[in-house]
């Protein structure tokens, strides 16, 4: 007979992810779980089948996506008042049936629609997208409908999936809750750390884990990302940073020659707290981290910017930063292009996991003793013309 109560390792097995997986999936939230009187973490099973879709489908996991269907002269409103919404991503759509493609290619966690009467078509749009059983996760926002009208074909008032939102004021809120819910989130740490960290901590750690990208090789799409931001700002130091449990570890770095850091000294425990570019211009006088290592130490950073990077549903898992031994600033010029090569950056990390996804459905899809999985469509190797000068001598510890 099965078990009832699962250990991590046990539930790992029915998911058919990694023990590590697991227990980020477990101490995230997305399965409860309590711990025994010897600090063991315990679920039940029913509650790890519940993660998981279906027969040979991957585990269901949440998203920070956020689409805005509005007319084109609303679009720039809501825009600047989900630009208040923290850690989510916002993806604005005037045309329908391109925004259906975005919502069709990765589940969003909201979806916006803006209430027009005259318009029957997003109304039947509605009605389409409220009953697809796929998005069973997904909170439809429907904004600016009078209360007296608020009736979608034979549904009226608000259900489950689908809420009415009086107006712009008060989206931020409904989609906070959409995302975060109405129970506070388990922190995913053992003991309080030194470093601040997003309220999504469980969730954008599980989203890190779920990227595989922490401890591979160097690659060259990377590399040339943090060669450009270092040359083009004139900084002797560039790094794409993905921010673990325990540490602060560079998928490319250009100008250092550390691999990692501890958690605690990430300038971007910072930036993570945001959507756009932090900016420190004299980090010993910085009261964030004028005690930092990296600043007090060998290292003498003095000037730090940096821009989240996110994954294809929204949770940021590092940012792509430049670092300087002298305090300055960056002008507006130069904030753009660090904003764009971590859009870059993040478009990487995007095509990675729909590679992924297309390795994972030819090798469910073939039978057992056909064809082989398809390769890697990414070239891991490292090109050292990339690491060829720099901007001012390298800055670290010789590894």
């Amino acid at each position: 007979m099965a078990k009832d109560i699962l250990t991590t390792a046990e539930a790992a097995k029915i998911l058919g992810v990694s023990v590590r997986t697991a227990q980020l999936l477990i101490e995230g939230g997305s399965i409860p779980s309590w711990k025994t009187p010897g600090g063991h973490r315990r679920v039940y099973r029913r509650d790890v089948l519940a993660v998981i879709s279906g027969p040979d489908q991957p585990p269901m996991f949440a998203s920070a996506r956020v689409i805005v269907i509005a007319r084109p002269e609303r679009i720039a409103d809501y825009e600047a008042t989900l630009a208040k919404v923290s850690y989510c991503v916002v993806e604005s759509y005037t045309d329908i049936y391109a925004a259906l493609l975005a919502i069709g290619s990765r589940l969003p966690a909201v979806i916006v629609i803006e209430a027009e009467p005259s318009d029957a078509s997003r109304f039947a749009v509605l009605e389409s997208l409220r009953s697809d059983p796929a998005l069973g996760h997904t909170q439809i926002l429907v904004v600016g409908r009078p209360a007296a009208e608020r009736q979608i074909g034979s549904v009226g008032l608000d259900t489950g999936m689908t809420q009415f939102v009086d107006g712009l004021p008060a989206l931020p809120q409904a989609i906070e809750t959409a995302i975060r819910g109405d129970v506070e989130q388990p922190v995913p740490f053992e003991t309080p750390p030194s470093f601040p960290f997003p309220d999504n901590e469980g969730q954008r750690l599980l989203a890190l884990e779920r990227s595989g990208l922490v401890d591979t090789p160097p690659e060259d799409a990377f590399d040339r990302l943090t060669w450009l931001a270092a040359r083009s700002l004139d900084a002797p130091v560039a790094l794409l940073t993905l921010l673990t449990p325990t540490r602060q570890w560079f998928k490319s770095r250009y100008g250092l020659d550390m691999a990692d850091t501890p958690r605690g000294w990430a300038f971007c425990n910072y930036t993570i707290l945001q959507k756009g570019i932090m900016v420190a211009e004299n980090l010993a006088t910085d009261p964030r981290f004028a005690e930092n290592p990296a600043v007090l130490g060998k290292l003498g950073f003095r000037f730090y910017a940096g821009c989240p990077v996110v994954d294809p549903d929204g949770f940021t898992l590092g940012s792509l930063c430049v670092i300087d031994t002298r305090p300055r600033t960056l002008d507006d010029t130069q904030k753009q292009i660090l904003a764009n090569l971590a859009a870059l950056a993040s478009d990487e990390i995007k095509l990675r996991a729909t590679d992924r996804q297309l390795r994972w459905a030819i090798e469910h899809g073939t039978p057992k003793g056909g064809a082989a999985a398809a390769p890697p469509l990414h070239d891991t190797k490292r090109v050292a013309v990339h690491q060829q000068g720099t901007a001012r001598p390298k800055v670290g510890i010789k590894g």
